[in-house]
Formats: C-alpha cells, sequence, structure tokens
C-alpha cells in the first residue's frame, strides 16, 4: 500500500488521529510512506525519525559516473514522526519534468544526504521483498527478475499505457462505503468483489484539481494525476518495458543522416515541385522514425531531429536560390554554340551531370565529310560556296541536335560530333545512327538543289564509332573547346575516311552496332586494319532502320555469303558471288581486290587515310 500523501504536519484533530493512524500503518507492515526530496526544513537525514535505506550493490561505482547536481536533493520534507517511525519504507514523491513541462520520465531514483532513495513508483518492490534486493548493473537498475534503464540523472522513460484511469481506479468513498456495508453484513457494497485488491501494488493519492497533483504527459491531452504516473513507473519496472533512450552516438549519426539527405535533396532539385517534395519526405522522416523506435523500445529524439532537418532544407534552398541564377547564365554562355537548346535545359535541370574540365566516359563520335568538296571549291567564287556550305552545314547540324547530340566542331565542310556527353544519354548509338540515317536522307532530298547551285552531286561520308574517350573543356585559360580525345575518336575519323575503299557511305564499327540492338539493318563489311591500328576491328554499313523495305536485300544477301568464303580463304569461290553483284559497290571493290590478291587472311588492311 502506497500513499502518494507527505503528511509532514499534524493531524488537526490532535495527535491520537495520527497515532490511530500509525498504529494502522504498523499492523500493516507493507505500507510505502511519502517523502519529497528537493523541498523541506531537512538537510540532514533524521536518523532518529526513521532508519535511513540500505545502500544498494554497486550503488557507490554508478553514483560516481552520475550526474550529482540533478541527482543529489540539498533539502528534504519528511512525513510526522509517528508515521515515518511505522512506515515499512518512504518513497520519494518529487519528480521534475521535461523542458516543455510534460512527465515523459520518471525519477527513480534521488540522494538526500548521501543516503540512496527510490520513488514511490519502486519502493512497494522493497517491502517484504528479500528477493527484490537492488543492484546497479551495466547501467541498469535491477530488482530481482525486473529491472530498467537508469540515466545519470536516475531517471527512465516511462511507456505510458493510456490516458488517467488506464490502470484500474476507486473512489476512496467507494472503498470506505464498502468496508462499511461489508461489515454490516450487506450484499451490494459498491465494491462488490473486495478480492480485487488481493496481491495487488495499490495507490492512494489525490485526482481533484484543487490538489494541485495534476501532470501533463504526453499520453493524454488532460491532466493526470500524479499518483498514476507513480502506479506507471511500476507497471513499466515489472513488465520490463521502459523506453530506452537510442544511444548518443546513433542520434548524431541519424541527424546527420537525415540533414545530408534533405540538403542533397535540396541542392539537386531543380524544379519547385522537387523542392516540395523534399520538404514532404524529410520534414516527417524524424517523427515515422520516433513512431518506429518507439515501436522497439527507444525513446527517438523527434525535436531536435525535425529542427535539424528543417534547419537544412531552408539553408539548402537560400543557397540553390543565390547560386542558381550565375550557375545558369554560365552554362548557357558556355555551352550555347555546340549544344541543342534541348540539352541545356537538360543540364540546367540537373547540372550535376556536367564536368568541367576533362572526364573519361564512353561515347559514339561521329565524323563526316563531303566527297569532291576541294573540286567544287575550286569552281564555285567564295559568297556562293559560303552560301552553299552554310546551308548544307546548317541542315546536317539542325538534325544532329535534334537527336541530342553535342556539335564539337566543324573543319571545313566536315562535321564531328558525339553522343552522351555532358549529359548522359543511355542510347546514345541509337541517336547517332538515327541522325546519321536522317542525315543522308536530307542530303538526297537537297541533292538537286545544290547540284543546280554548284554543279556537281554532294555526297557525305560518315563514320561512326563507340568507345571511351576523354571529354571535356580544352584549350588555354581563356579559349577553349568542348571536345573529345583518345582512340575512339581517331577510329571515328579513319571509318569515315574507309568508306572510300568500299563505295560506302555510312560505316559503323561493332561497339556501335552492338548497342543498338535490332533497331537497324547493317551489313558487315570487313574485317579492317586501318592506319596507326595493328589490331583490325569489324565494320559494318548502315543500310537502314529496321522494318524498312530495302530493294538491295537481294545483293546484300549475295554479298554476305561472299563475305563469309572470303574468311574462309576461299578466295575464288567468293570473287565469283562478288562478281554476281556488280551494281553493289562493296561488291566490286571485294572482286577487284580478290583478282589482285588471290590469297587473304581474311582481313582489309587499308594504306592511307
Amino acid at each position: 500500500m502506497a500513499f502518494d500523501v507527505l503528511f509532514s504536519e499534524p493531524s488537526v484533530h490532535q495527535v491520537h488521529d495520527d497515532e490511530a493512524f500509525a498504529a494502522t500503518i504498523g499492523a500493516a507492515s507493507d505500507f510505502v510512506g511519502a517523502v519529497f526530496l528537493g523541498d523541506g526544513s531537512y538537510e540532514a537525514w533524521p536518523h532518529a525519525l526513521v532508519p535511513p535505506p540500505p545502500v544498494p550493490e554497486g550503488f557507490a561505482s554508478w553514483y560516481a559516473a552520475a550526474d550529482g547536481d540533478r541527482l543529489t536533493a540539498a533539502r528534504a520534507a519528511f512525513p510526522v514522526r509517528e508515521m515515518a517511525a511505522q512506515a515499512a519504507r518512504l518513497g520519494n514523491v518529487s519528480d521534475t519534468p521535461d523542458r516543455d513541462g510534460v512527465f515523459r520520465r520518471a525519477t527513480l531514483l534521488r540522494v538526500f544526504d548521501g543516503h540512496p532513495v527510490f520513488s514511490m513508483g519502486l519502493t512497494p518492490l522493497l517491502v517484504g521483498n528479500d528477493a527484490a534486493q537492488p543492484v546497479f548493473l551495466d547501467g541498469e537498475l535491477r530488482m530481482g527478475e525486473a529491472s530498467a534503464p537508469i540515466d545519470r540523472a536516475g531517471q527512465a522513460i516511462l511507456r505510458y499505457r493510456g490516458p488517467s484511469q488506464t490502470h484500474q481506479t476507486f473512489n476512496a468513498v467507494a472503498v470506505f462505503q464498502s468496508e462499511m456495508r461489508l461489515r454490516e453484513g450487506a450484499d451490494n457494497p459498491p465494491i462488490g468483489d473486495p478480492s480485487v485488491f488481493k496481491d495487488r501494488y495499490v495507490f492512494f493519492g489525490f485526482s481533484a484539481p484543487g490538489l494541485m497533483d495534476l501532470r501533463a504527459t504526453p499520453a493524454s491531452d488532460k491532466p493526470y494525476p500524479g499518483v498514476e504516473i507513480h502506479a506507471t513507473a511500476l507497471d513499466n519496472f515489472l513488465s520490463g518495458d521502459f523506453i530506452r533512450d537510442v544511444p548518443s552516438r546513433y542520434a548524431v549519426l541519424l541527424t546527420t543522416l537525415f540533414s545530408l539527405l534533405a540538403g542533397v535533396a535540396v541542392t539537386m532539385s531543380r524544379k519547385a515541385w522537387q523542392s516540395v517534395a523534399a520538404f514532404v519526405v524529410f520534414i516527417p522522416a524524424p517523427l515515422l522514425a520516433g513512431f518506429a523506435a518507439y515501436e522497439q523500445g527507444y525513446g527517438f529524439p523527434v525535436t531536435v531531429h525535425t529542427l535539424a532537418v528543417l534547419t537544412t532544407l531552408v539553408g539548402a534552398i537560400v543557397v540553390n536560390y543565390a547560386t542558381e541564377g550565375r550557375q545558369k547564365a554560365f552554362i548557357k554562355q558556355a555551352f550555347r554554340h555546340y549544344l541543342s537548346p534541348q540539352v541545356i535545359d537538360g543540364i540546367l535541370r540537373d547540372p550535376s551531370q556536367l564536368k568541367l574540365g576533362g572526364e573519361r566516359r564512353e561515347l559514339t563520335i561521329f565524323f563526316s565529310d563531303l566527297q569532291g568538296f576541294s573540286a567544287l571549291s575550286e569552281k564555285l567564287e567564295p559568297p556562293a560556296l559560303t552560301g552553299l556550305l552554310n546551308d548544307y552545314l546548317s541542315d546536317m547540324t539542325d538534325i544532329i541536335l535534334d537527336e541530342g547530340g553535342t556539335l564539337d566542331k566543324y573543319e571545313g565542310d566536315a562535321i564531328i560530333a558525339f553522343w552522351n556527353a555532358p549529359l548522359n544519354q543511355p542510347d546514345h548509338a541509337v541517336r547517332a545512327c538515327r541522325a546519321a540515317l536522317r542525315c543522308q536522307r536530307k542530303l538526297a532530298e537537297r541533292r538537286a538543289d545544290f547540284r543546280a547551285r554548284g554543279g556537281v552531286d554532294l555526297l557525305m561520308r560518315i563514320g561512326i564509332n563507340t568507345g571511351d574517350v576523354v571529354v571535356g573543356n580544352m584549350g588555354s585559360r581563356d579559349r577553349f573547346d568542348y571536345t573529345v580525345l583518345g582512340d575512339a575518336a581517331n577510329l571515328a575519323s579513319r571509318l569515315e575516311g574507309a568508306n572510300k575503299a568500299f563505295g560506302t557511305f555510312l560505316m559503323i564499327s561493332e561497339s556501335v552496332l552492338s548497342q543498338t540492338g535490332a533497331a537497324f539493318v547493317a551489313r558487315e563489311l570487313a574485317q579492317l586494319r586501318v592506319v596507326g591500328r595493328h589490331a583490325p576491328v569489324r565494320v559494318y554499313e548502315l543500310v537502314g532502320v529496321a522494318g524498312e523495305p530495302d530493294p538491295r536485300s537481294p545483293a546484300l544477301d549475295v554479298f554476305a555469303k561472299g563475305l563469309d568464303r572470303w574468311y574462309q580463304g576461299d578466295t575464288a569461290g567468293a570473287v565469283a558471288l562478288f562478281e554476281s553483284i556488280p551494281a553493289d559497290p562493296p561488291g566490286r571493290a571485294y572482286a577487284a581486290r580478290g583478282r589482285t590478291l588471290p590469297a587473304n587472311d581474311g582481313v582489309w588492311t587499308l594504306t592511307e587515310k
């Protein structure tokens, strides 16, 4: 029986009231009285009034590392002599809320005059229970089979079972009336079953607002009687389910992680809805983490984490706002000459994909050149030549940029472009091949116009290769180009020139074809060894888009059979097949080569660029 009433003053009905009450307490032998630590008239333990509690095992070492300022009480208020002498134990009824005035924790232990005093919630366990002697071990307070985590201030986080009166409660008047009626032999006392109190811990306290023992708790928005907080502490201790603080190292780690992720999310955001989404995701994240931790029996510092995340989000918004304008202006100025507006917009949405300077990455490189342009330039006057060339380059460039390509440079009539930089384009090989086919078709549409203006048919040779190169802004500090360097780029240039040997106009490497899947129709031309490379590369003529009819199909089938004979070393058989398709330029080239080179190793070696 635990009384959350101090009885620090004598009864107004004379001392025999106190003596009668004390006699009843002594006869019960299991009464827990109250002591208030932190305020009162006593500055030392009144040994003559009541013996001090024993010092638990392990207390000295635990107390040495504890927060003495918060744990130790300088003053105390004790019950009157009659009650203090008869109580089996005294439990501390004073407690301190969190900074916001909410009682989330229970002070399980305080120290007065060097003596440890347990709370009103735990003291009932010590009455008449030799097996429940307290022991301090590994940051926990243990009593028999029960234990509780206890911090340096002697506190533990309560797990409330619900709002007030979740634990069974009785009105004191009903108890008195029931006792009187039972003594009188009545059959219908207010409390019908007196055994409801048998083998139970019973707490007596006040719930009336005028008695000033109502507390704010996280369990309800309504006042919570202080006596029920003591009952909750005992309940938690017996059940072993006090809430444990998340270890500080994990709390710091999670705070840092949430803040970093929130900051990165906003920094990477390029649209207003993306920033809003970051707020929607990360603001409730600490709260959700708190719920998840609570289910596992841990207390998570939600407020601190929420403030940290909110501060980071707002700071990232400010940084984005301050730097975005300058960044966009720089990007537009740097790339407006060789990127399509769509690609520039993509960079502005996600500048992280742009690296100024050099970086190694896989690109698909496009080289094109006009056949016989030198002769054309000798026939035309400079203004006419310039106008024709500008029209041609404009048509081709528009197609390349429309396919997401990056224009590297013009070299006279030659065009150099690439895909997959500065933005990532997983389908870069497909885009380059599609652009090449469109360029050839566009030139075919304009050929009559160009012939009328220049007197010759304009034919364009294209070479395409995919491979790793270095791409970036290269040049001097004051003037530079966004360009590519590397063997893969050189091979694309060699393939453009290799078209002359086979009479073709669109040659791609095996690395290009392997990345296009079944999107295009291509025929194998040769295992080609170009100038400057010892290892041969398998090359193909890009014929067209898959599914489109091609009148050359029969000739292509015959060419494929002849090429197979060529690889097997059957030069004569191959030449016979090639001669059967005289209208096919690669077939004519192989027939002529086979007549001059009766023996071959299957590799076509070029001796000039």
